[in-house]
């Protein structure tokens, strides 16, 4: 499974009413770092079916990263049951995001 794009106005739906945890990935174009850690989360994603990896790029949809109290990116928000359980700022490698994912769904 790809990384799912969200919007503002899909935030709701994709990610506080989900099933299944969702990472949101808060990023921009220009941003060096977010461009490093993309082809991770697209790995993630594809090996894993216990969370949706998800992108909402900032320039176009400003309420969720203000919402939620993003001030550097790229931050990494999981997100489960609506309310969000752990907070990552930086870039990582693809196996501390992984592992950070599985501490934070323990």
């Amino acid at each position: 499974m790809a990384t799912k794009k969200i919007t503002d106005a899909s935030f709701e739906a994709d990610v506080l009413k989900s099933d299944k945890p969702v990472l949101v990935d808060f990023w921009a174009e220009w941003c060096g770092p977010c461009k490093m850690i993309g082809p991770s989360l697209e790995e993630i994603s594809g090996e894993r079916d216990d969370v949706i990896i998800a992108k909402i790029n900032i320039d176009e949809n400003p309420e969720a990263p203000t919402r939620f109290g993003v001030r550097g990116i790229p931050t990494m928000i999981l997100f489960r049951n609506g309310e969000a359980q752990a907070t990552k700022v930086g870039a990582l490698p693809k196996q501390q995001i992984a592992s950070w994912i599985d501490d934070a769904l323990l």
